[in-house]
């Protein structure tokens, strides 16, 4: 009986440590409640090595944030913006930015890594970034993320290692978006 009762508080020890040790690393404006966002545009991912993860990355924050309330925006319009104020010789701000298509926010993600990698019998998929949401109005940061994570697979035919990650990539970068937009709160009610 002594060792169903160890063995159930190990049990406990060890789900209340998982649940603990997965709290994502992220920073809210103290007055965020005060005036939270309505519309927020989410600009072209920076660091991209791989411009297939950074679109599938951009795209899932889209809709990720439409399933948070916010509204979408559709992204070649902000593309087209911003080239227009690249191509006036100056990094566009977020005040800029919201100036141009009256949004309330900017959120720029900094892809840090994409990298479906592959070993003999193991597969890991590993995908981290940076989020930043920024005031169109001031400027100042009204939320930051930083997320990383890794999908590992194993397998003993070399082909098979090789399309199952290929398969793990999108699906990673879904929970990165996932966990990342879980710090982020809903767009408020109207």
């Amino acid at each position: 009986m002594k060792q169903f009762r160890r063995l159930g508080l190990l049990s406990f020890l060890i789900v209340l440590i998982a649940c603990g040790a997965g709290k994502i690393p992220h920073r809210i404006m103290a007055d965020y409640d005060k005036q939270p966002p309505r519309l927020i545009a989410v600009l072209k991912i920076a660091n991209a090595s791989d411009p297939r993860a950074a679109e599938m990355l951009r795209t899932k924050l889209i809709e990720g944030l439409f399933f948070k309330g916010y509204p979408r925006i559709p992204d070649k319009v902000i593309d087209a913006l911003e080239a227009q104020l690249v191509a006036d010789g100056s990094v566009p701000s977020a005040q800029q930015i919201g100036e141009k298509l009256r949004v309330d926010a900017v959120l720029s993600v900094n892809l840090r890594e994409a990298v479906p990698g592959k070993g003999f019998f193991y597969a890991a998929t590993s995908v981290a970034a940076d989020f930043e949401l920024r005031s169109a109005r001031t400027g100042e940061v009204l939320w930051s993320a930083k997320h990383g994570i890794v999908e590992r697979s194993f397998r003993i035919i070399p082909k098979r290692v090789e399309l199952r990650s290929a398969q793990l990539y999108e699906p990673a970068i879904q929970e990165l978006v996932d966990r990342a937009l879980e710090t982020l709160p809903d767009a408020a009610g109207d």
